[in-house]
């Protein structure tokens, strides 16, 4: 027997009868409904039942292993070996999953059955990613690569073979696939586009032989999850090298070390952004693909990135492994793959080494300092370092008691290392959370835990990106020089030009400056580091600029965007019924207040961030003619809405102006100033206030 045009070596012999054996041992069940017809279960033996010839319906995949001659001539007994253990070991069992039938094997491919199309589908598309996995690690010429092609048609079937057009269909989209890809029918296409979430990518009529007229064929691109919008327009390459990392996969058996292979993640990511040349998508955006399987491809299109990393994190009692693949979005090839073991103590250094070898695929060139500035790390107590994980992620949960956890768990933290700058900044962060959630009675005594947690940490982390933006945003908060607020976020986008919140927080500093014409660049800058993020914030940063430009109506546009993702963002609204009112549009305006009236009776707190008194004026004279003179009155607006002074000196006027990359604009010459200011960057979830049992529980936290 001869196959592609090679004579059929010895062993293949052996492969078909065990793909035989394999696929009829499987028993498959195939119903279709408007014939009756049914086989049933196979003997001992794998004898296949006999029946008479009969027309039906039926959804064909046609499968065969590119390069098989080539893969044979070069390792003919190796290949043997894996051919063998993908079809036992995968292959004929995922069919037999998906309510399949293998009809045949044919040496390097096999036609299989399904009564349901969707069915059909949705087998190829998890088997070629499973084999995906098989094939991380094996050098592309090696791999053993499957190609589907996929027809719905009436075909004749006997006892153990199915023959007509359908077949033939099948059998040629087979060959227009890509190795490791799926070709369907416009049929196919048509009938799984609303059940299946997958991409479909026309590639157009092709005329196959054999076959009188010309087939549309539709590859089966890259794969989302059901809700996915595989419509959604491609983001643009950046004009730099791109990369996100996706997280990686926890194998330590444990759910609740889920956060650990989450924290891993988090600091691969740090460490490539401190790489100025490479653009690096926030944790944000590369954390909505989190428990979901995704195609790299769907993924490059939706992050805007070339590459994609992703991975695994196995630990037991005091070992971890990291294991990471690098893989060409645009083309789906993987160029790099490896694991590293090592102890707790050296979990530091398997984060700067996979981040190392990641450098060096993207660009060889790159010299080895680059990553080398990523080694520093905050806190030697890897202990420390788990509850400062731990913490984070009760943090950023937006809910009062888990916050209220987190600050107990960064207490520990802090009592094992004193100088963990990023754990002291989330502390801050913490108690800026309460203040901002009015979750206590008392908010002067969590400012001052905030205040001085971001000093502390300054003083043990004047150069983390993470720590000059969080002290920066806390201290522009609760402080009086807005200025020095800005040069520590200037400093943090300088050493991590990829910093998405960074570029958040500076454009709200720029709000809160008058500098609105800088500050909108900024916010779409961190919406482009972080397109899947969280958006409302720098919608509304965006939208309260545009306000102080007297763009009133791209204003309002952006504002209530915000609102429709942060629904419980109270600045949001506040600038809302401002713009309304400006507007003429005094009954909406007043709607706007009562809905925030509703949320929390007290409809203002703390002070107003914005130092330039035209804007201040601009944005006070019609939220008191929204509010109403009654209210007004009633909460003491006019002197809770006065800027109070807290009298914050010291670190942060020692800190250089950074020059920014990728900006040429810069800041103007400072405004009039009004000291005190409340930075509303947080998408907490406003919940009713807290009782005194509460609040005494965060004070003391």
């Amino acid at each position: 027997m001869k196959m592609n045009g090679y004579p059929e070596p010895s062993s293949t012999a052996e492969i078909r009868r065990c793909m035989t054996q394999t696929s009829r041992a499987a028993g498959a069940t195939l119903v279709s409904s408007h014939n009756g017809f049914k086989t049933g279960s196979s003997t001992a033996m794998g004898a296949a039942q006999e029946i008479s010839p009969v027309r039906r319906l039926a959804a064909i995949l046609a499968a065969d292993v590119a390069g098989y001659s080539r893969l044979m001539g070069t390792d003919e007994e190796g290949t043997y070996e894996r051919l063998k253990a993908h079809l036992t070991e995968l292959v004929h069992p995922k069919i037999a999953e998906h309510r399949g039938r293998v009809v045949k094997n044919m040496g390097d491919g096999l036609l299989a059955e399904f009564a349901s199309v969707v069915d059909a589908v949705r087998c190829a598309v998890e088997m070629q990613r499973d084999m995906a996995e098989r094939n991380a690690g094996i050098a592309a010429p090696g791999r053993i690569e499957f190609r589907i092609g996929i027809n719905l048609g009436d075909v004749i079937a006997e006892s153990d073979d199915i023959f007509g057009d359908g077949v033939n269909v099948a059998a040629r989209l087979e060959t227009l696939a890509e190795p490791g890809g799926i070709c369907v029918s416009r049929v196919v296409r048509d009938q799984v586009r609303d059940r299946l979430h997958y991409i479909f990518e026309d590639m157009g009529e092709k005329s196959v032989k054999n076959i009188a007229r010309p087939v549309r064929v539709y590859q089966v691109g890259d794969v989302g999850p059901v809700g996915t919008n595989p419509s959604a327009p491609a983001l643009p390459l950046p004009d730099k090298p791109s990369i996100a990392v996706l997280p990686f996969q926890n194998f330590s058996g444990d759910q609740e070390q889920e956060y650990f292979a989450d924290g891993m993640v988090e600091e691969i990511i740090t460490a490539l952004s401190r790489i100025r040349w490479l653009f690096v998508i926030a944790r944000n955006s590369s954390f909505t693909y989190k428990g979901k399987t995704v195609g790299v491809k769907q993924v490059g299109r939706e992050l805007g990135v070339r590459y994609v990393l992703e991975g695994s994190v196995r630990k037991g009692r005091n070992r971890v492994r990291i294991t990471a693949q690098l893989i060409d979005a645009l083309s789906g090839t993987h160029l790099w793959a490896d694991h590293f073991d090592g102890s707790l103590e050296d979990v530091f250094d398997l984060q700067d080494n996979v981040a190392q070898s990641v450098v060096g695929v993207i660009e060889p060139t790159l010299e080895a300092a680059e990553t080398r500035l990523s080694a520093h790390r905050p806190t030697g107590d890897v202990t420390a370092y788990d509850l400062y994980l731990q913490a984070r992620e009760e943090r950023y949960s937006f809910e009062r008691n888990r916050v209220v956890r987190a600050l107990g768990l960064l207490k520990q933290a802090i009592a094992r290392d004193p100088g963990y700058a990023p754990a002291l900044a989330l502390g801050g962060m913490c108690h800026l959370a309460i203040v901002l959630n009015n979750w206590t009675d008392d908010l002067a005594v969590n400012q001052r835990h905030a205040v001085r947690l971001a000093r502390r940490a300054l003083q043990s982390g004047a150069d983390d990106p993470v720590v000059l933006t969080d002290a920066g945003l806390l201290l522009g908060y609760f402080g009086e020089d807005i200025d020095a607020a800005l040069r520590l976020v200037d400093r943090a986008l300088a050493l991590n030009p990829s910093y998405a919140h960074g570029w958040d927080t500076s454009g709200w500093l720029h709000v809160f400056a008058g500098h609105t014409e800088v500050a909108i660049p900024h916010f779409v800058s961190s919406l482009s580091l972080d397109p899947r993020g969280r958006r409302g914030l720098a919608l509304s940063g965006i939208g309260v600029a545009h306000f102080f430009n007297k763009q009133f109506q791209e204003a309002l546009e952006r504002l209530v965007l915000s609102l429709e993702e942060l629904p419980t963002f109270f600045p949001t609204y506040r600038v809302l019924a401002a713009c309304y009112a400006h507007m003429g549009r005094l009954t909406e305006a007043q709607k706007v207040m009562e809905r925030l009236r509703a949320m929390n009776p007290r409809i203002m707190s703390g002070s107003v961030p914005y130092r330039n008194s035209e804007h201040r004026a601009l944005y006070l004279s019609r939220l008191r003619l929204a509010a109403g003179e009654a209210a007004w009155e009633r909460e003491k607006l006019a002197a809770v809405l006065e800027c109070k002074p807290t009298g914050l000196r010291g670190y942060i006027r020692k800190q250089p102006r950074a020059t920014i990359p990728s900006f040429s604009q810069r800041r103007l010459p400072s405004l009039s100033h009004c000291p005190g200011a409340v930075l509303p960057w947080l998408g907490d979830r406003q919940t009713r206030r807290s009782g005194r049992r509460a609040a005494g529980v965060a004070q003391r936290a």
